[in-house]
């Protein structure tokens, strides 16, 4: 059925979706980012949308999707539709302050539409006191960290990664590539999520099917005492030793953007493994880890992409070294503002699965994704409002084909019902 879903989604969206099936190498220059509206910024628009990001030092991708739809759209400041505002970095410390920023969007009149990427704890707070008082407000949430029956009940809409069929897709991929061990880093905060806990259990059922050993390893939280630079000044100390410990065919995963730069370029360094990132992208962790200047590359995926790749073979890394060809975070960001925009433009269905699809095409023209609707594991209840979505696995250097191909995999039935 999985399968089934990919094969229809790829072919109503076959004019976008062009590359990735059977791709040899990321071509050198693609599309780019789409350019700027030649028109009025609001093009006759009478309403606001309201995007709330991380900032910087947390989640650049994310933010960087939101000055990718100002780029067409315009700022609410200058008379144009997109009204951008960012969270605390330590939100879980800060959380009334998290929650004000999201619902103080909605004092705008011409507030429309809420998105929050990533949708961290205090947004399922915020979205209800957006529609105690703006019923008319889409309140939609990007990358939800609270549980999903919590941030199901007031939110219009949620997408996130796949982090059933990923559970199951990371492992599968990295046994493909030689793997025999597994290690998953993270620390109690992430793994007291039901989704990341969740997905860590599908990755331990996995490994045991498989033959592999399954690891998890504790890194300090970069929103505790200890801070960002704290917690990957741990990770560039262990690494080396996880690695001597686990063996170059160990695999290795971490649950934080923040860990996920020290871990590569330790990897890099020692050996080892890394499939993909929690929130998968070229830039997530590479370019600072690889010491590689993008500017001239800002928004052409396909051109970071190959330079990223470049530099990972340059480095001895080929076939052991993947990502997404397009950034997860960044594309969540600008393709829910633009979803929001078709649904109150009237040209789609808020919850409508290839409508989803068709604006997260228009920034990824050349990827593969799948999707499906969230099934609670207890109850085998569908939530019509809760959209999961992957795209296909990019190992870099891979001979043939540098593409996984993980949207035509098939996940076993047993997979969605272990938690």
């Amino acid at each position: 059925m999985k399968k089934l879903l990919s094969i229809l989604l790829c072919t109503a969206l076959a004019s976008s979706f062009a590359f990735a099936n059977g791709a040899k190498e990321a071509p050198a220059s693609p599309a780019a980012a789409p350019a700027a509206s030649t028109a009025a910024p609001a093009s006759g628009r009478d309403y606001h949308i309201g995007i709330v990001t991380g900032t910087v030092s947390q989640s650049e991708d994310d933010l960087r999707g939101a000055e990718e739809l100002i780029k067409e759209y315009g700022t609410v400041q200058d008379g144009g539709l997109i009204q951008h505002v960012t969270y605390p970095d330590n939100f879980m410390e800060e959380a009334e302050t998290t929650i004000s920023v999201i619902a103080g969007l909605a004092d705008d009149p011409k507030m429309k539409a809420v998105i929050v990427n990533q949708a961290v704890p205090g947004t399922t707070e915020a979205f209800r006191r957006i529609h105690e008082k703006r019923p008319d407000v889409l309140c939609i949430a990007g990358e939800a960290h609270e549980d999903p029956a919590v941030i199901e009940s007031s939110s219009d809409l949620v997408v996130q990664n796949d982090f059933v069929s990923r559970g199951y897709l990371i492992i599968h991929t990295a046994h493909e590539l030689g793997a025999k061990t597994f290690v998953h880093i993270s620390f109690p905060r992430h793994m007291s999520y039901e989704t990341l806990s969740r997905r860590a259990a599908i990755m331990r059922e996995t490994c045991k099917d498989l033959g592999m050993q399954f690891i998890m390893e504790t890194a300090p939280d970069p929103t505790s005492d200890v801070g960002v630079a704290g917690a990957q000044q741990y990770i560039l100390e262990n690494v080396p030793a996880w690695v001597e410990k686990y063996g170059k065919d160990a695999a290795f995963f971490c649950t934080n953007d923040a860990h996920t730069e020290p871990l590569l370029k330790q990897l890099l360094a020692n050996g080892g493994m890394f499939i993909e990132a929690d929130l998968p992208s070229p830039l997530m962790g590479y370019p600072g880890a690889l010491g590689l200047d993008l500017s001239a590359e800002a928004g052409n995926f396909p051109a970071i992409l190959k330079k990223v790749e470049n530099a990972i073979v340059s480095k001895g890394g080929a076939g052991r070294f993947g990502t997404w060809a397009y950034s997860y975070g960044f594309t969540t960001t600008a393709g829910l503002g633009q979803h929001a925009i078709n649904v109150l433009d009237g040209t789609s269905k808020l919850t409508n699965l290839p409508d989803i699809m068709r604006a997260y095409g228009k920034f990824t023209g050349d990827a593969h994704w799948n999707g499906n609707y969230y099934t609670n594991a207890d109850t085998g209840v569908q939530a019509k409002n809760h959209v999961l979505i992957y795209q296909d696995t990019y190992i870099m250097g891979r001979e043939p084909d540098r593409y996984m191909h993980a949207t035509e995999v098939e996940v076993p039935e047993k997979y969605y019902t272990i938690k």
